[in-house]
């Protein structure tokens, strides 16, 4: 995209993209969608598919020209290269990220996050900053009152621009007499809350109207979702919650040996809100069934025993995965660590329901765990970005040599960072024919 387009212009280009695909495959692009949501769904139900399914990975500037920064103020900038990304690539499934607006995030003063043409460069990805934003004496006030938590103490830390909610009182008891705090409203400080949380609706809804709906755009052209965004699912591990957004890695590593109880009270807690406020899958909507990613951060042999992953971690990822079942979904728990072993615990769950994507476990000990009960996502390392377009040809190949047999395995070819689009679609197009069965 050398020159910025318009909204219409982008339209108009989905059209006759469309006419160029089923003119080039001879297919609608329909009918190339739903071979691929079947590619996957055999995959998935551990059928065997015509082949394996596979997804890729690019390096997103340096493939399309259109830096990180677009996620967050240029978002017809960013559909198009994620639409340049699936049209050249032909993946069975494809990724159009989680765009969001960086004026409405600047207009907040987020404090938990950095991001790409905001506090950093643009072609930076985004970072996630962990604090302790819930003290270690603050878990009473959390489990009385989640809701007047989030409000009075909560949200004040990590938005700057909400800093004068600390001043309000109690809401949890307020059955009368609302009036008698309005004058807070009128206080220069709210006022300057109210201009920030105004400039950030109107960015926000400015943002999401140019965004639309990127994901049913990319269908129209034939590519499924690796997840359905605004799918319901209940979220992953609810330790994962209290460790990275509310007590910090080091707060929620102590509080397992301080305050055990506490920290497993606050995990149900959290779990059954999740699961109460969850919505069933929708079989009218496009792609069954719905996949739902569910990153997992502290479960890994590196974070934690494994007699505390069996008090702490493994009861709450259980059940948020069971109940994501009970909903309609495909959970994708990230497995993004070393958890060698502790995938055995799946199989406690029901059979060809599940993706487990995996990324520094051992694929071929993976697939010895779960082979014939759960579907396999496995990424190709991340230093594959620095080798060679035939290493990374016989990296994908050996792993197909080894965990393809059976079927339930789906493979995300990650390509250099070096290399042209036509290198790139003739390595996936030899990965393709070699991962016919």
């Amino acid at each position: 995209m050398p020159v910025k387009i318009t909204a219409k212009q982008y339209e108009q280009e989905n059209k006759i993209l469309k006419e160029e695909i089923e003119r080039k495959t001879g297919k609608s692009t329909e009918q190339l969608y739903e071979e691929r949501e079947k590619r996957v769904r055999d995959a998935i139900e551990l059928k065997v598919p015509d082949r394996i399914p596979l997804t890729a990975n690019v390096n997103i500037h340096l493939y399309t020209g259109i830096p990180n920064s677009a996620g967050y103020y240029d978002p017809i900038g960013f559909k198009w290269a994620m639409r340049k990304i699936a049209v050249d690539l032909e993946p069975d499934m494809c990724n159009a990220g989680l765009p969001s607006s960086g004026a409405a995030m600047e207009a907040l003063d987020v404090k938990n996050r950095l991001w790409p043409g905001g506090p950093l460069p643009p072609d930076y990805g985004l970072q996630f900053i962990e604090g302790e934003w819930m003290k270690e004496d603050e878990y009473d006030l959390f489990l009385a009152d989640p809701s007047d938590f989030m409000v009075r103490h909560y949200l004040p830390r990590l938005y700057g621009a909400l800093a004068p909610l600390t001043k309000l009182p109690p809401l949890g008891v307020l059955f009368q007499g609302f009036e008698g705090i309005t004058p807070l409203f009128a206080s220069p400080e709210f006022l300057k809350l109210a201009r920030a949380l105004s400039k950030a609706g109107k960015e926000t809804t400015k943002f999401r109207k140019a965004i639309g709906d990127a994901y049913e755009e990319l269908a129209l052209l034939g590519f499924p979702a690796f997840a359905h965004v605004g799918t319901g699912g209940v979220g992953g591990a609810p330790f994962d919650v209290i460790s990275s957004f509310l007590r910090g890695m080091q707060g929620s590593m102590i509080d397992m040996f301080r305050r055990p109880e506490k920290l497993l009270k606050a995990c149900d807690m959290i779990l059954e809100r999740r699961i109460a406020g969850a919505t069933p899958a929708d079989p009218k909507k496009r792609g069954n069934p719905k996949r739902t990613g569910m990153p997992l951060w502290r479960g890994d042999k590196s974070f934690m025993s494994e007699k505390q992953f069996e008090k702490f971690y493994w009861p709450g990822l259980k059940k948020a995965l069971q109940a994501t079942i009970d909903l309609g979904y495909v959970p994708v728990p990230f497995f993004e660590a070393e958890f060698g072993n502790r995938l055995e615990r799946l199989l406690e769950l029901p059979k060809g329901k599940i993706i487990a994507s995996i990324e520094y476990v051992d694929a071929i000990k993976a697939k010895e765990i779960l082979h014939g009960h759960t579907c396999l996502f496995v990424r190709i390392p991340l230093s594959s970005k620095l080798w060679s377009l035939r290493e990374v040809e016989a990296c994908t190949k050996d792993l197909i040599d080894k965990c393809g047999k059976g079927g339930g395995l789906i493979v995300e070819v990650r390509l250099p960072d070096k290399g042209t689009r036509e290198d790139f679609q003739k390595l996936l197009e030899s990965l393709r024919e070699y991962g016919r069965y």
